[in-house]
């Protein structure tokens, strides 16, 4: 019985290792399952970080494009506001031109009426006097005769 004693014991270690090995066995399968799965989410990981890295350089570059353009229009824009600014400071010097001519007009108007009165007004007094070698002319053949410019001329201010 000991042979048989022997066997069985025997037999029972192996049935033990059997256990053991397969349990190793089913443990090790495990471990490379989570493995190949840790290493496929890692491809996948490195798939996306990929992906991310392409799509970020992409922003960059419009960022980039934008920012460009963004400057460009800024200096459009500070160019048309300086052009503004010209023009609004030569409108303004030729509304100050306009309204000193206007002033000069109305000054030499006033000067060409009180010219016109001494005219008149010398004209009737030849007119009473009943004038030498020279008939006295009437207002009317005055201002014909000058031109219709209500008989005076004006010219740099000054009458002639």
């Amino acid at each position: 019985e000991t042979e048989v004693e022997q066997l069985q014991r025997l037999l029972a270690g192996m049935e033990k290792d059997h256990r053991d090995l397969l349990a190793r066995m089913e443990s090790g399968q495990a471990e490379l399952e989570r493995l190949r799965e840790a290493e496929g989410e890692r491809a996948a990981q490195q798939e996306r970080s990929s992906q991310l890295e392409k799509e970020v350089a992409g922003l960059r570059e419009k960022i980039h494009h934008l920012d460009d353009m963004l400057k460009s229009q800024q200096r459009k824009v500070r160019q048309m506001i300086e052009q503004l600014q010209n023009s609004k400071s030569v409108i303004q010097a030729k509304d100050t031109a306009i309204q000193e001519l206007k002033e000069r007009v109305s000054y030499l108007e006033a000067e060409n009426l009180e010219m016109h009165d001494r005219i008149e007004h010398l004209i009737e007094k030849q007119v009473s006097r009943g004038g030498s070698s020279a008939r006295a002319r009437s207002k009317s053949e005055y201002v014909s005769r000058c031109g219709g410019n209500s008989g005076i001329r004006i010219r740099n201010s000054g009458i002639w």
